[in-house]
């Protein structure tokens, strides 16, 4: 008789960060199934746990330090991945007992350390993945990481010191990525970087293929090809550069969503100047109000800095009045937070706690009123909606201009029979400051 096929070991997994950590915990997960190792969902079930942890801001590392406390008091055994890893030895410095330390994007790293810790023969019977591979996404989006690195030095960011300088993905394994997704079911690809403008300039916009096919390494191109899937492409963390004006057009046709998540950060040139941003607030005022004339659904989304240091009363009033120039769509905005490592943080006359608060929540007033003014132009259209979750006859999902997690939900009435991953349309009823509310057409 043949030996009784041996359980499989089982990994517990948590996933902290941003959604381009989000994608590494994805392809550890896909290593992990394809090598036959189980996935645990609770620490008492697991023979080892990785932790992907987040290191930007002082929050999220507090976050990371958190959730290893918790693993190896839970488990025991941990490995730590993640941009926190790659921040000096404060990992561990305070977790020594860790089986092992990486930093990001070390698919091959953390693979190696499981295997030199929770060894698993390989059986050709179990070891199975989908082609898509293990997602932490609901079924119906998916984000897809087109790069690694960034070659800006912005000085309020640690993330070049932690991730390095910009590295591009093969454009025809990108596509081929996407092209799993789309055939397993996905409807929305989130394309994501840290700086998605600058995708192939690393290797000189050199061409790739496709299913046969010449593909340049560039954003305008492969998006282009994205498009052919017959899937929602919204692209994230794109810099205002004169070549994104070749996907608008794209957008018009609504090949790609008509969406673009742009990170202006700031208004004043002295301040965008001491932040080492790209641009002028000028020049992106200009590109704004070209986009929309040849886009005018396009929906811009921004995020920006209050309370910079050295910041001034004037330059602070100076980035309201772009605010209400700009009339942005969707806006996030954060208040100065010194990151250990960061450059800005030796730069003068640092603008006290309070005042950055202050000036914080004064934004995001301006912003809520401007929001609502645009959201109330919806009442009375008919927008096309990707349901994310549904009860009854009630369900929540999102139009072209919502991006996941980030930006607003349209909560629809009398929609019956759609269920997460249906595409409905939904005639506008009414508008709040972040979300729309409608029923189904038809209904």
């Amino acid at each position: 008789m043949p030996d009784a096929p041996r359980a499989a070991p089982r990994v517990g997994f948590v996933s902290l960060g941003c959604p381009k950590a989000l994608v590494d915990s994805e392809r550890i997960l896909t290593q992990l199934r394809a090598e036959g190792y189980a996935i645990s969902p609770d620490y008492a079930g697991s023979d080892m746990v990785i932790v992907n942890t987040c290191g930007f801001i002082d929050a999220a590392v507090e976050e990371s330090l958190e959730a290893i406390g918790e693993a190896l008091a839970e488990n025991g055994k941990v490995i730590v991945t993640g941009c926190l890893g790659a921040k000096g030895t404060v990992v561990r410095d305070t977790f020594p007992n860790l089986l092992a330390v990486t930093g990001p994007h070390a698919t091959e790293a953390v693979m190696q350390a499981v295997h030199e810790h929770l060894p698993h023969p390989h059986d050709p019977f179990t070891d199975l993945v989908p082609p898509q591979g293990i997602r932490l996404t609901p079924r119906h989006y998916a984000y897809v990481k087109i790069s690694e690195g960034c070659n800006h030095r912005c000085t309020f960011c640690i993330i070049p010191s932690m991730r390095g300088d910009l590295v591009s993905r093969p454009v025809g394994d990108v596509l081929q990525e996407a092209e799993n997704l789309v055939r397993a079911g996905v409807k929305e690809l989130l394309v994501i970087s840290q700086d998605t403008s600058a995708y192939g300039v690393d290797v000189k916009y050199r061409t790739g293929f496709w299913g046969g096919r010449p593909v340049k390494t560039r954003m305008t191109e492969l998006v282009q090809a994205m498009s052919s899937l017959g899937a929602w492409v919204r692209l994230h963390y794109v810099y205002p550069y004169p070549h994104v004006d070749e996907v608008i057009p794209l957008m018009a046709e609504g090949k790609v969503l008509p969406y673009l998540d742009v990170p202006f950060q700031h208004a004043s040139p002295r301040i965008l100047k001491l932040m080492k941003r790209p641009a002028s607030a000028e020049d992106n005022l200009a590109r704004i109000r070209a986009w929309r004339a040849a886009c005018p659904d396009l929906t811009i989304r921004s995020t920006f800095i209050a309370g910079f240091p050295g910041e001034t009363e004037a330059e602070f009033e100076q980035l309201l009045e772009f605010l209400e120039d700009a009339q942005l769509d969707r806006v996030g905005c954060f208040a100065y937070s010194p990151v250990e490592g960061a450059t800005a943080n030796a730069l003068p006359d640092p603008v006290p706690d309070e005042v950055r608060e202050q000036r914080q929540a004064r934004f995001m007033a301006v912003q809520a009123r401007i929001s609502a003014a645009r959201l109330a132009r919806r009442v009375g259209t008919t927008v096309r909606v990707l349901i994310d979750s549904a009860e009854g006859t009630r369900a929540v999902g999102r139009s072209a201009a919502d991006a996941p997690e980030i930006d607003g939900l349209v909560h629809v009435a009398r929609a019956r029979g759609a269920g997460p991953g249906d595409f409905i349309d939904v005639k506008v009823t009414r508008a709040d400051e972040h979300d729309l509310h409608g029923s189904r057409v038809g209904d």
